[in-house]
């Protein structure tokens, strides 16, 4: 146990076995915001990847400073994890496909008084609540593939499907970081500065979205699929929160990572590949987190290029595990294939051997929905 903490430099730590894929320009970002004023540890986890300056798959934990640019556009960016009552082994995914119809569209009135209950209000960006965006955002159904060990809290019906939605605040986010970096750039703020407050609250007003459209898109596809369902977990990817480090008083920024001291999570693979369902172990050497997922191993704006050749749009909305992709963005369908990440179990065997989480099930894709091709 522990070979996986591999220590780059002074306050820099790496979680990662010699089969992990990491980029050189991953570990430079890493570096760079270890140079920051104030900043005392990063952490990049085995999904690290290079990002839009900084990098995606880490934690930062700085003193008497916060950086809402490490945070970026996607405030409360996560999973949910819901338990369906859709029997397993009576799914037709043309089915499925049928009665889920399209999702990327506004709310109707109908949902409005759950919406009241469950979002803040005034926020400018109420018509994208229930929708999932573009990017690597997904709803999935999957399957109970393997339960390796039991979860204090959390039951598994290997009988029936369960429900993972992965979103954040859609364009609030995006609107309080843009805001943030007109008024002070990326030079961070002192948490005494009036403008530190008040970019907390608006960053925990983008949390609270976040978490409700991650409810109320599962609550839509249950609702298509006229399927019952209970949440199981909801987690945050994206945020900064104050916390305790070696003794020091500071904050915990998360960047595309899990937070460890928050229960029981989910790691999605890529569409194309098995999920798990882990247990956390909380660590100081992983700064209290884990990865968020697969990561990527190729730049978007390279996938097609590499792919176009070897598969059509249709054949890439099969996956190898046999589960379909609905995703007529034909851009994104390439962006987004399993090919672009690396593999789940290069990822999470080395939170394994760091003796940073448990593992509890396997989950395997049976439906994912992207977009209809009207998303963003």
């Amino acid at each position: 146990m522990g070979n996986c903490i591999l220590h780059l430099f002074d306050g820099g730590t790496l979680i990662a076995s010699d089969d992990t894929w990491i980029e050189g320009d991953a570990i430079r970002q890493l570096q760079t915001t270890k140079a920051l004023d104030g900043m005392r540890h990063v952490a990049g986890m085995p999904d690290l990847h290079p990002g839009r300056g900084y990098p995606v798959g880490a934690a930062f934990f700085s003193v008497a400073r916060l950086y809402p640019a490490l945070i970026g556009g996607d405030i409360g960016c996560g999973m949910t994890l819901w338990a369906t009552d859709i029997e397993a082994n009576k799914v037709s995914l043309d089915k499925l496909d049928k009665r889920l119809g399209n999702i990327d569209t506004p709310l109707d009135e109908s949902w409005r008084e759950l919406v009241a209950a469950l979002a803040p209000v005034g926020t400018g960006f109420d018509a994208a609540l229930g929708t999932i965006g573009g990017g690597n955002h997904f709803a999935e159904l999957l399957r109970v593939d393997t339960i390796y060990d039991e979860a204090a809290g959390i039951s598994l019906n290997p009988r029936q499907l369960l429900l993972l939605a992965h979103s954040g605040s859609r364009g609030l986010g995006q609107a309080i970081l843009e805001e943030q970096v007109r008024a002070h750039g990326h030079s961070g703020l002192s948490q005494d500065d009036p403008a530190c407050a008040a970019y907390l609250e608006r960053h925990d007003t983008a949390l609270r979205f976040a978490k409700a459209n991650r409810e109320l898109i599962a609550r839509r596809m249950l609702d298509r699929l006229h399927a019952q369902g209970k949440p199981l977990l909801d987690v945050h990817h994206n945020f900064v929160a104050p916390a305790t480090v070696h003794g020091e008083r500071g904050w915990l920024h998360r960047k595309g990572a899990t937070p460890s001291d928050a229960g029981v999570v989910v790691i999605p693979g890529s569409r194309g590949d098995y999920s798990y369902l882990v247990a956390p172990l909380p660590s100081e050497h992983g700064l209290f987190s884990l990865a968020h997922g697969a990561g990527r191993k190729w730049m978007r704006s390279d996938c097609k290029d590499r792919l176009v050749r070897r598969f059509t749009p249709a054949q890439l909305n099969r996956t190898k595990l046999g589960s379909h992709v609905i995703c007529e963005d034909k851009q994104l369908i390439y962006e987004e294939a399993p090919e672009a990440y690396k593999s789940i179990d290069s990822v999470i065997a080395p939170l394994v051997d760091a003796g940073l989480v448990k593992v509890l099930a396997r989950l395997r894709p049976v439906l994912t929905y992207k977009t209809r091709g009207e998303c963003c």
